[in-house]
């Protein structure tokens, strides 16, 4: 039996047989002629079938040839099926440049015939469907995306002896406050909760030497929004590092590591992203602008938009407006938004003795914030005061305090949100649309 061949491969191929298996994209079932579109893992290419059909006569024919017609003719969208033929080079094809004559044809699974979605179906109920809308080429070439940005985030990393952890995401207490939190019955009448972030525990790694790491994994929010960039369970990206004077060594390494991976995936992509998403890929210069909060709310109000919020904090227009701002004066799609007031901060960012300000930031992508991070506060009894002032009960604390009672590095990091950051660089309305399978507070299947 001749070896499969992936779509990809058949042009660097000579003419000869071959054999090709993936699913039915189309049919063009014509009176002298069958094409079928058959698309795999990497690509489509042409089937092309002389048609055979019953003599009117009465004539005998070749009852193969008749079979191989009649069984094209009852082909479904989706059928999914291997095809050995013969591979012929033609430039006149506008697919590929090239078309494969079936010999014969085997159906490993007929598809049914009326297919429940269509491209003007709602995001929700391609949702509903979601094994069939990820078969479109451009849903495809999503997930290489964000493999090809993994992969370089991972690699910049390790070149530079990062570690990787694998933190528990059942977890005893909360990791950063009582609320957002799943819980569910653990063994022994125990209660436990899904995990928030790692934040804690990529924190116990620094306290344990382990210098500098990372982690890409599950985090989860009982957070019943339904905006286009929240999710119940998401995929976060943490890193952090011991031994630093400030948040800004935080933000000059996830600038580098955002150039990297932009770089890796305008190269291997980009062209392709370019075709189906309209979206020229741009690598961003480092370093990232940086402004504090108090004068990105001036910037913001100078702009003809009062912030509504009381916290002192940016809401989403102001984020849109100052990353307007910074794309207009710095040709910059990234801003670093800086010194961030306690109050709307985690008890565990470190505060300037100066200013009283955090030494923390927001990462701000096309005018959505992607990433917190933040040099933390690794003086104990600092963090059981600081603690204390967020309304926190020490003692409910004890088993995170601990890390920092036996000695521990100046540290920091970042979490940052994946979907968020592939919605954002393929130019996508939702995290839905870049989300394998999402799950948010209505929606807990496929």
């Amino acid at each position: 039996m001749t070896e499969r061949t992936l779509v990809s491969q058949l042009l660097s191929r000579e003419d000869g047989p071959v054999s090709v298996s993936g699913w039915v994209e189309t049919v063009r079932d014509q009176k002298k002629v069958q094409f079928v579109i058959l698309r795999d893992e990497t690509g489509a290419v042409q089937l092309v079938n002389p048609a055979t059909r019953p003599a009117e006569d009465g004539t005998d024919q070749d009852a193969a040839a008749l079979a191989l017609t009649s069984a094209i003719s009852e082909l479904a969208t989706g059928t999914f099926l291997t095809v050995h033929g013969e591979l012929k080079h033609d430039e006149r094809v506008k697919l590929g440049g090239v078309e494969i004559k079936i010999g014969t044809l085997d159906i490993a699974a007929a598809a049914n015939p009326e297919t429940p979605i269509a491209a003007d179906s709602s995001v929700d109920k391609r949702m509903d469907w979601r094994f069939l809308d990820l078969r479109q080429r451009r849903n495809n070439l999503i997930f290489r995306v964000q493999t090809t940005f993994e992969h370089a985030l991972r690699t910049y990393w390790i070149e530079r002896d990062y570690i990787e952890v694998h933190s528990p995401k059942l977890m005893a207490s909360p990791s950063e406050s009582n609320a957002e939190l799943f819980s569910l019955e653990y063994f022994n009448d125990q209660t436990a909760y899904l995990a928030q972030s790692p934040q804690f525990f990529k924190q116990m790694a620094q306290v344990a030497g382990f210098g500098k790491i990372f982690e890409i994994a599950p985090a989860f929010r009982a957070d019943p929004s339904f905006t286009s960039r929240h999710a119940t369970e998401f995929t976060s990206i943490d890193a952090e590092i011991s031994w630093i004077d400030s948040h800004e060594d935080v933000a000059r390494m996830q600038e580098e590591l955002l150039q990297t991976a932009f770089q890796a995936v305008k190269d291997k992509h980009g062209a392709e992203i370019e075709e189906l998403f309209g979206v020229e890929v741009r690598v961003p210069a480092v370093p990232f602008p940086r402004i504090p909060l108090a004068e990105a709310r001036e910037i913001v109000k100078s702009r003809g938009y009062d912030i509504p919020r009381t916290d002192g904090d940016l809401d989403p227009e102001g984020e849109r407006q100052i990353a307007a701002y910074v794309e207009e004066t710095y040709g910059h799609q990234f801003v670093f938004i800086t010194d961030y007031h306690p109050e709307i901060r985690a008890f565990y960012h470190m505060r300037d003795e100066e200013t009283g300000l955090t030494k923390s930031y927001d990462l701000l992508f096309n005018g959505v914030e992607i990433t917190t991070g933040a040099q933390r506060e690794h003086r104990v009894d600092v963090l059981i005061e600081q603690a204390k002032e967020k309304g926190l009960d020490p003692e409910h604390l004890d088993f995170y305090l601990d890390f920092f009672r036996f000695g521990a590095p100046p540290h920091g990091g970042f979490g940052m949100g994946l979907a968020r950051v592939l919605m954002l660089l393929l130019g996508e309305s939702s995290i839905r649309e870049v989300t394998y399978l999402f799950r948010g507070p209505t929606r807990l299947a496929p």
